[in-house]
């Protein structure tokens, strides 16, 4: 009886084994039947997602040097030099500094800045001969981050996960069209069809469907 089990299950791996192995060449005859999807980079971009979590952007006229962005950092990574003015009693900005050698670009800073002062932007260009010069002071950081769609030299494409069903080539779609996402009405519209108590405008809150009504001009 245990020579007949011990058969059994050799057979039922083998066959698990022939199971897997055929998934396996399955995918891989998919992928062989696909076009190719190749970027001429850095001619050629993709569009990032609005959500992109690239280059943080630094207000220094914004910053009230509470640290909290220090607080909420996984790597307690930001460093900020403050002093406290003893005539106003409030903590004056000496130098803010993030190294991007070392972020996860988690944007924790960003979530709980209390004035705005950080942001996440599209930027991902960072490549540099000396990995210190990754890190940023507060003049680095405060300059305006750079944007695909604002480069005339590049040739600007969609992602794929953000092309229309059936499409693979984001060269015929070029940087037109919708991107990723959708408009809080567009959210509020279909939260009010899966459930009729949710109100289709949040109260309060002026959407881009309703017209504007007209303004007098000043003077």
């Amino acid at each position: 009886m245990k020579f007949l089990e011990k058969i059994g299950s050799y057979a039922k791996e083998v066959l698990d084994s022939a199971k897997y192995l055929g998934q396996g060449l399955g995918l891989v005859f998919n992928h062989m039947s696909r076009s190719d999807i190749v970027v001429q980079y850095p001619y050629e971009k993709l569009i990032p997602s609005e959500r992109f979590r690239g280059r943080i952007h630094f207000e220094r006229a914004k910053c009230i040097s509470c640290e909290v962005c220090v607080r909420v950092c996984p790597i307690n990574l930001p460093v900020v030099d403050w002093h406290l003015n003893k005539t106003t009693k409030k903590k004056e900005l000496y130098s803010y500094s993030i190294d991007f050698g070392v972020c996860i670009f988690c944007g924790n800073c960003v979530e709980y800045c209390p004035t705005n002062c950080l942001s996440m932007t599209e930027e991902y260009e960072l490549s540099v001969y000396d990995r210190h010069e990754l890190n940023f002071d507060d003049v680095a950081l405060g300059r305006l981050p750079s944007r695909v769609l604002d480069d005339p030299m590049v040739v600007t494409q969609r992602e794929f996960a953000y092309l229309p069903k059936g499409a693979i080539n984001a060269a015929d779609y070029g940087s037109g069209g919708r991107r990723s996402g959708q408009l809080p009405s567009e959210i509020m519209t279909a939260l009010a069809k899966a459930d009729p108590q949710v109100p289709t405008k949040e109260p309060g809150v002026a959407t881009n469907d309703a017209p504007h009504p007209p303004q007098e001009p000043n003077g």
